[in-house]
């Protein structure tokens, strides 16, 4: 299997060759391709413009990594504004949620991600006089798509997983592999499923950034309501193989609660101990903790290191031999009763 991925990767990039400006972009596809546990769709993967139109993906086509004619960047924070560049604007939904707005100034595009709560996108949209043009639901979950039916109108498209339960509205069904393109900028949508059975994550490789739900947060990943160990366990792997430069944009602000589980089983790890001080004080200043680096994920995160922690595996009994899918478990346990 490893072999046959790799293979295609270096198909796809061949066939990209003249856009020499999107190495990044192919080389962080080719990481992510090339690992063994990274699983193809059974259907041919596809290619998405905003618009809604869909053309398969073949050797002959360049889409899937085309270039932006000009030098794109996301700006991070509550207020982000960068003329000439996408931003994303976070705001705070519901009790804990973060809400998303992905906008290019020279089109006028938004992409809501996700829609927790219709009331603040209506606020943000407003204040900045922008007008949503798409939403980008990663699962079926209600503080995750409870706003899609009054964000929608005409001309508003939804795009979601086309295998998680009821997403209100939805135009496009998403599969793993799938890319959509954003004002030239692509997102490739990554099968991200254990929280929900067919929960998945947008990857906008170019711009290092990564909307993942509720699969992955700062210091921890979502409950597993439906989906089984190794499917999560793999789906973590999936996005543990992205690059440690990727900013990853959770739904939730649940980091302090994490972090103490994650020091409950790693407190000897002088990287989760320096963190666990930055998010104490940040939350003090009444700051954001996301987006994180993925780089930071995988230094402190227990879920991203049962597998190669020997201090977790050791305070969660793990035995000789016993498989990360399988640790991955204990620790999945051990946080649903953690009352630190």
């Amino acid at each position: 299997m490893q072999r046959l991925l790799l293979m295609a990767t270096v198909g796809l990039i061949r066939s990209v060759s003249s856009f020499t400006s999107s190495l990044y972009a192919a080389k962080s596809l080719l990481a992510f391709a090339s690992s063994s546990l990274v699983t193809s769709s059974s259907s041919p993967s596809r290619y998405y413009t905003f618009d809604g139109s869909c053309q398969p993906i073949n050797s002959n086509s360049n889409n899937r990594l085309s270039r932006r004619s000009s030098s794109t960047s996301f700006s991070h924070g509550m207020m982000s504004k960068s003329a000439g560049s996408l931003e994303v604007v976070q705001f705070p939904c519901l009790g804990d949620n973060y809400g998303y707005l992905i906008h290019d100034p020279k089109t006028g595009q938004t992409a809501a991600v996700d829609t927790p709560c219709a009331t603040s996108y209506k606020r943000e949209l407003d204040k900045r006089g922008w007008k949503l043009t798409h939403i980008l639901n990663t699962h079926h979950h209600s503080d995750h798509v409870g706003g899609n039916m009054a964000l929608k109108s005409e001309g508003v498209k939804v795009f979601g997983p086309a295998n998680d339960g009821n997403i209100p509205g939805i135009d496009v069904r998403l599969a793993d592999n799938d890319t959509l393109s954003f004002s030239g900028a692509n997102a490739v949508v990554m099968d991200v499923g254990g929280h929900t059975r067919g929960h998945i994550a947008y990857y906008f490789p170019e711009e290092k950034s990564a909307f993942v739900g509720d699969s992955l947060f700062a210091l921890g990943c979502g409950r597993m309501f439906e989906g089984t160990p190794q499917q999560f366990w793999t789906s973590l792997q999936r996005l543990r193989n992205l690059p440690d430069d990727t900013s990853i944009y959770c739904a939730h602000e649940y980091t302090e609660s994490n972090a103490r589980f994650a020091m409950s089983v790693e407190p000897s790890n002088p990287n989760l101990v320096r963190r666990v001080e930055e998010i104490k004080a940040k939350r003090a200043r009444g700051e954001p903790t996301v987006p994180s680096l993925l780089g930071e994920e995988k230094a402190t995160n227990p879920f991203l290191r049962g597998d190669i922690s020997s201090e977790i595996r050791n305070n969660v009994c793990a035995s000789e031999g016993e498989d990360g899918a399988s640790i991955f478990h204990k620790l999945r346990l051990r946080k649903d009763n953690f009352r630190g």
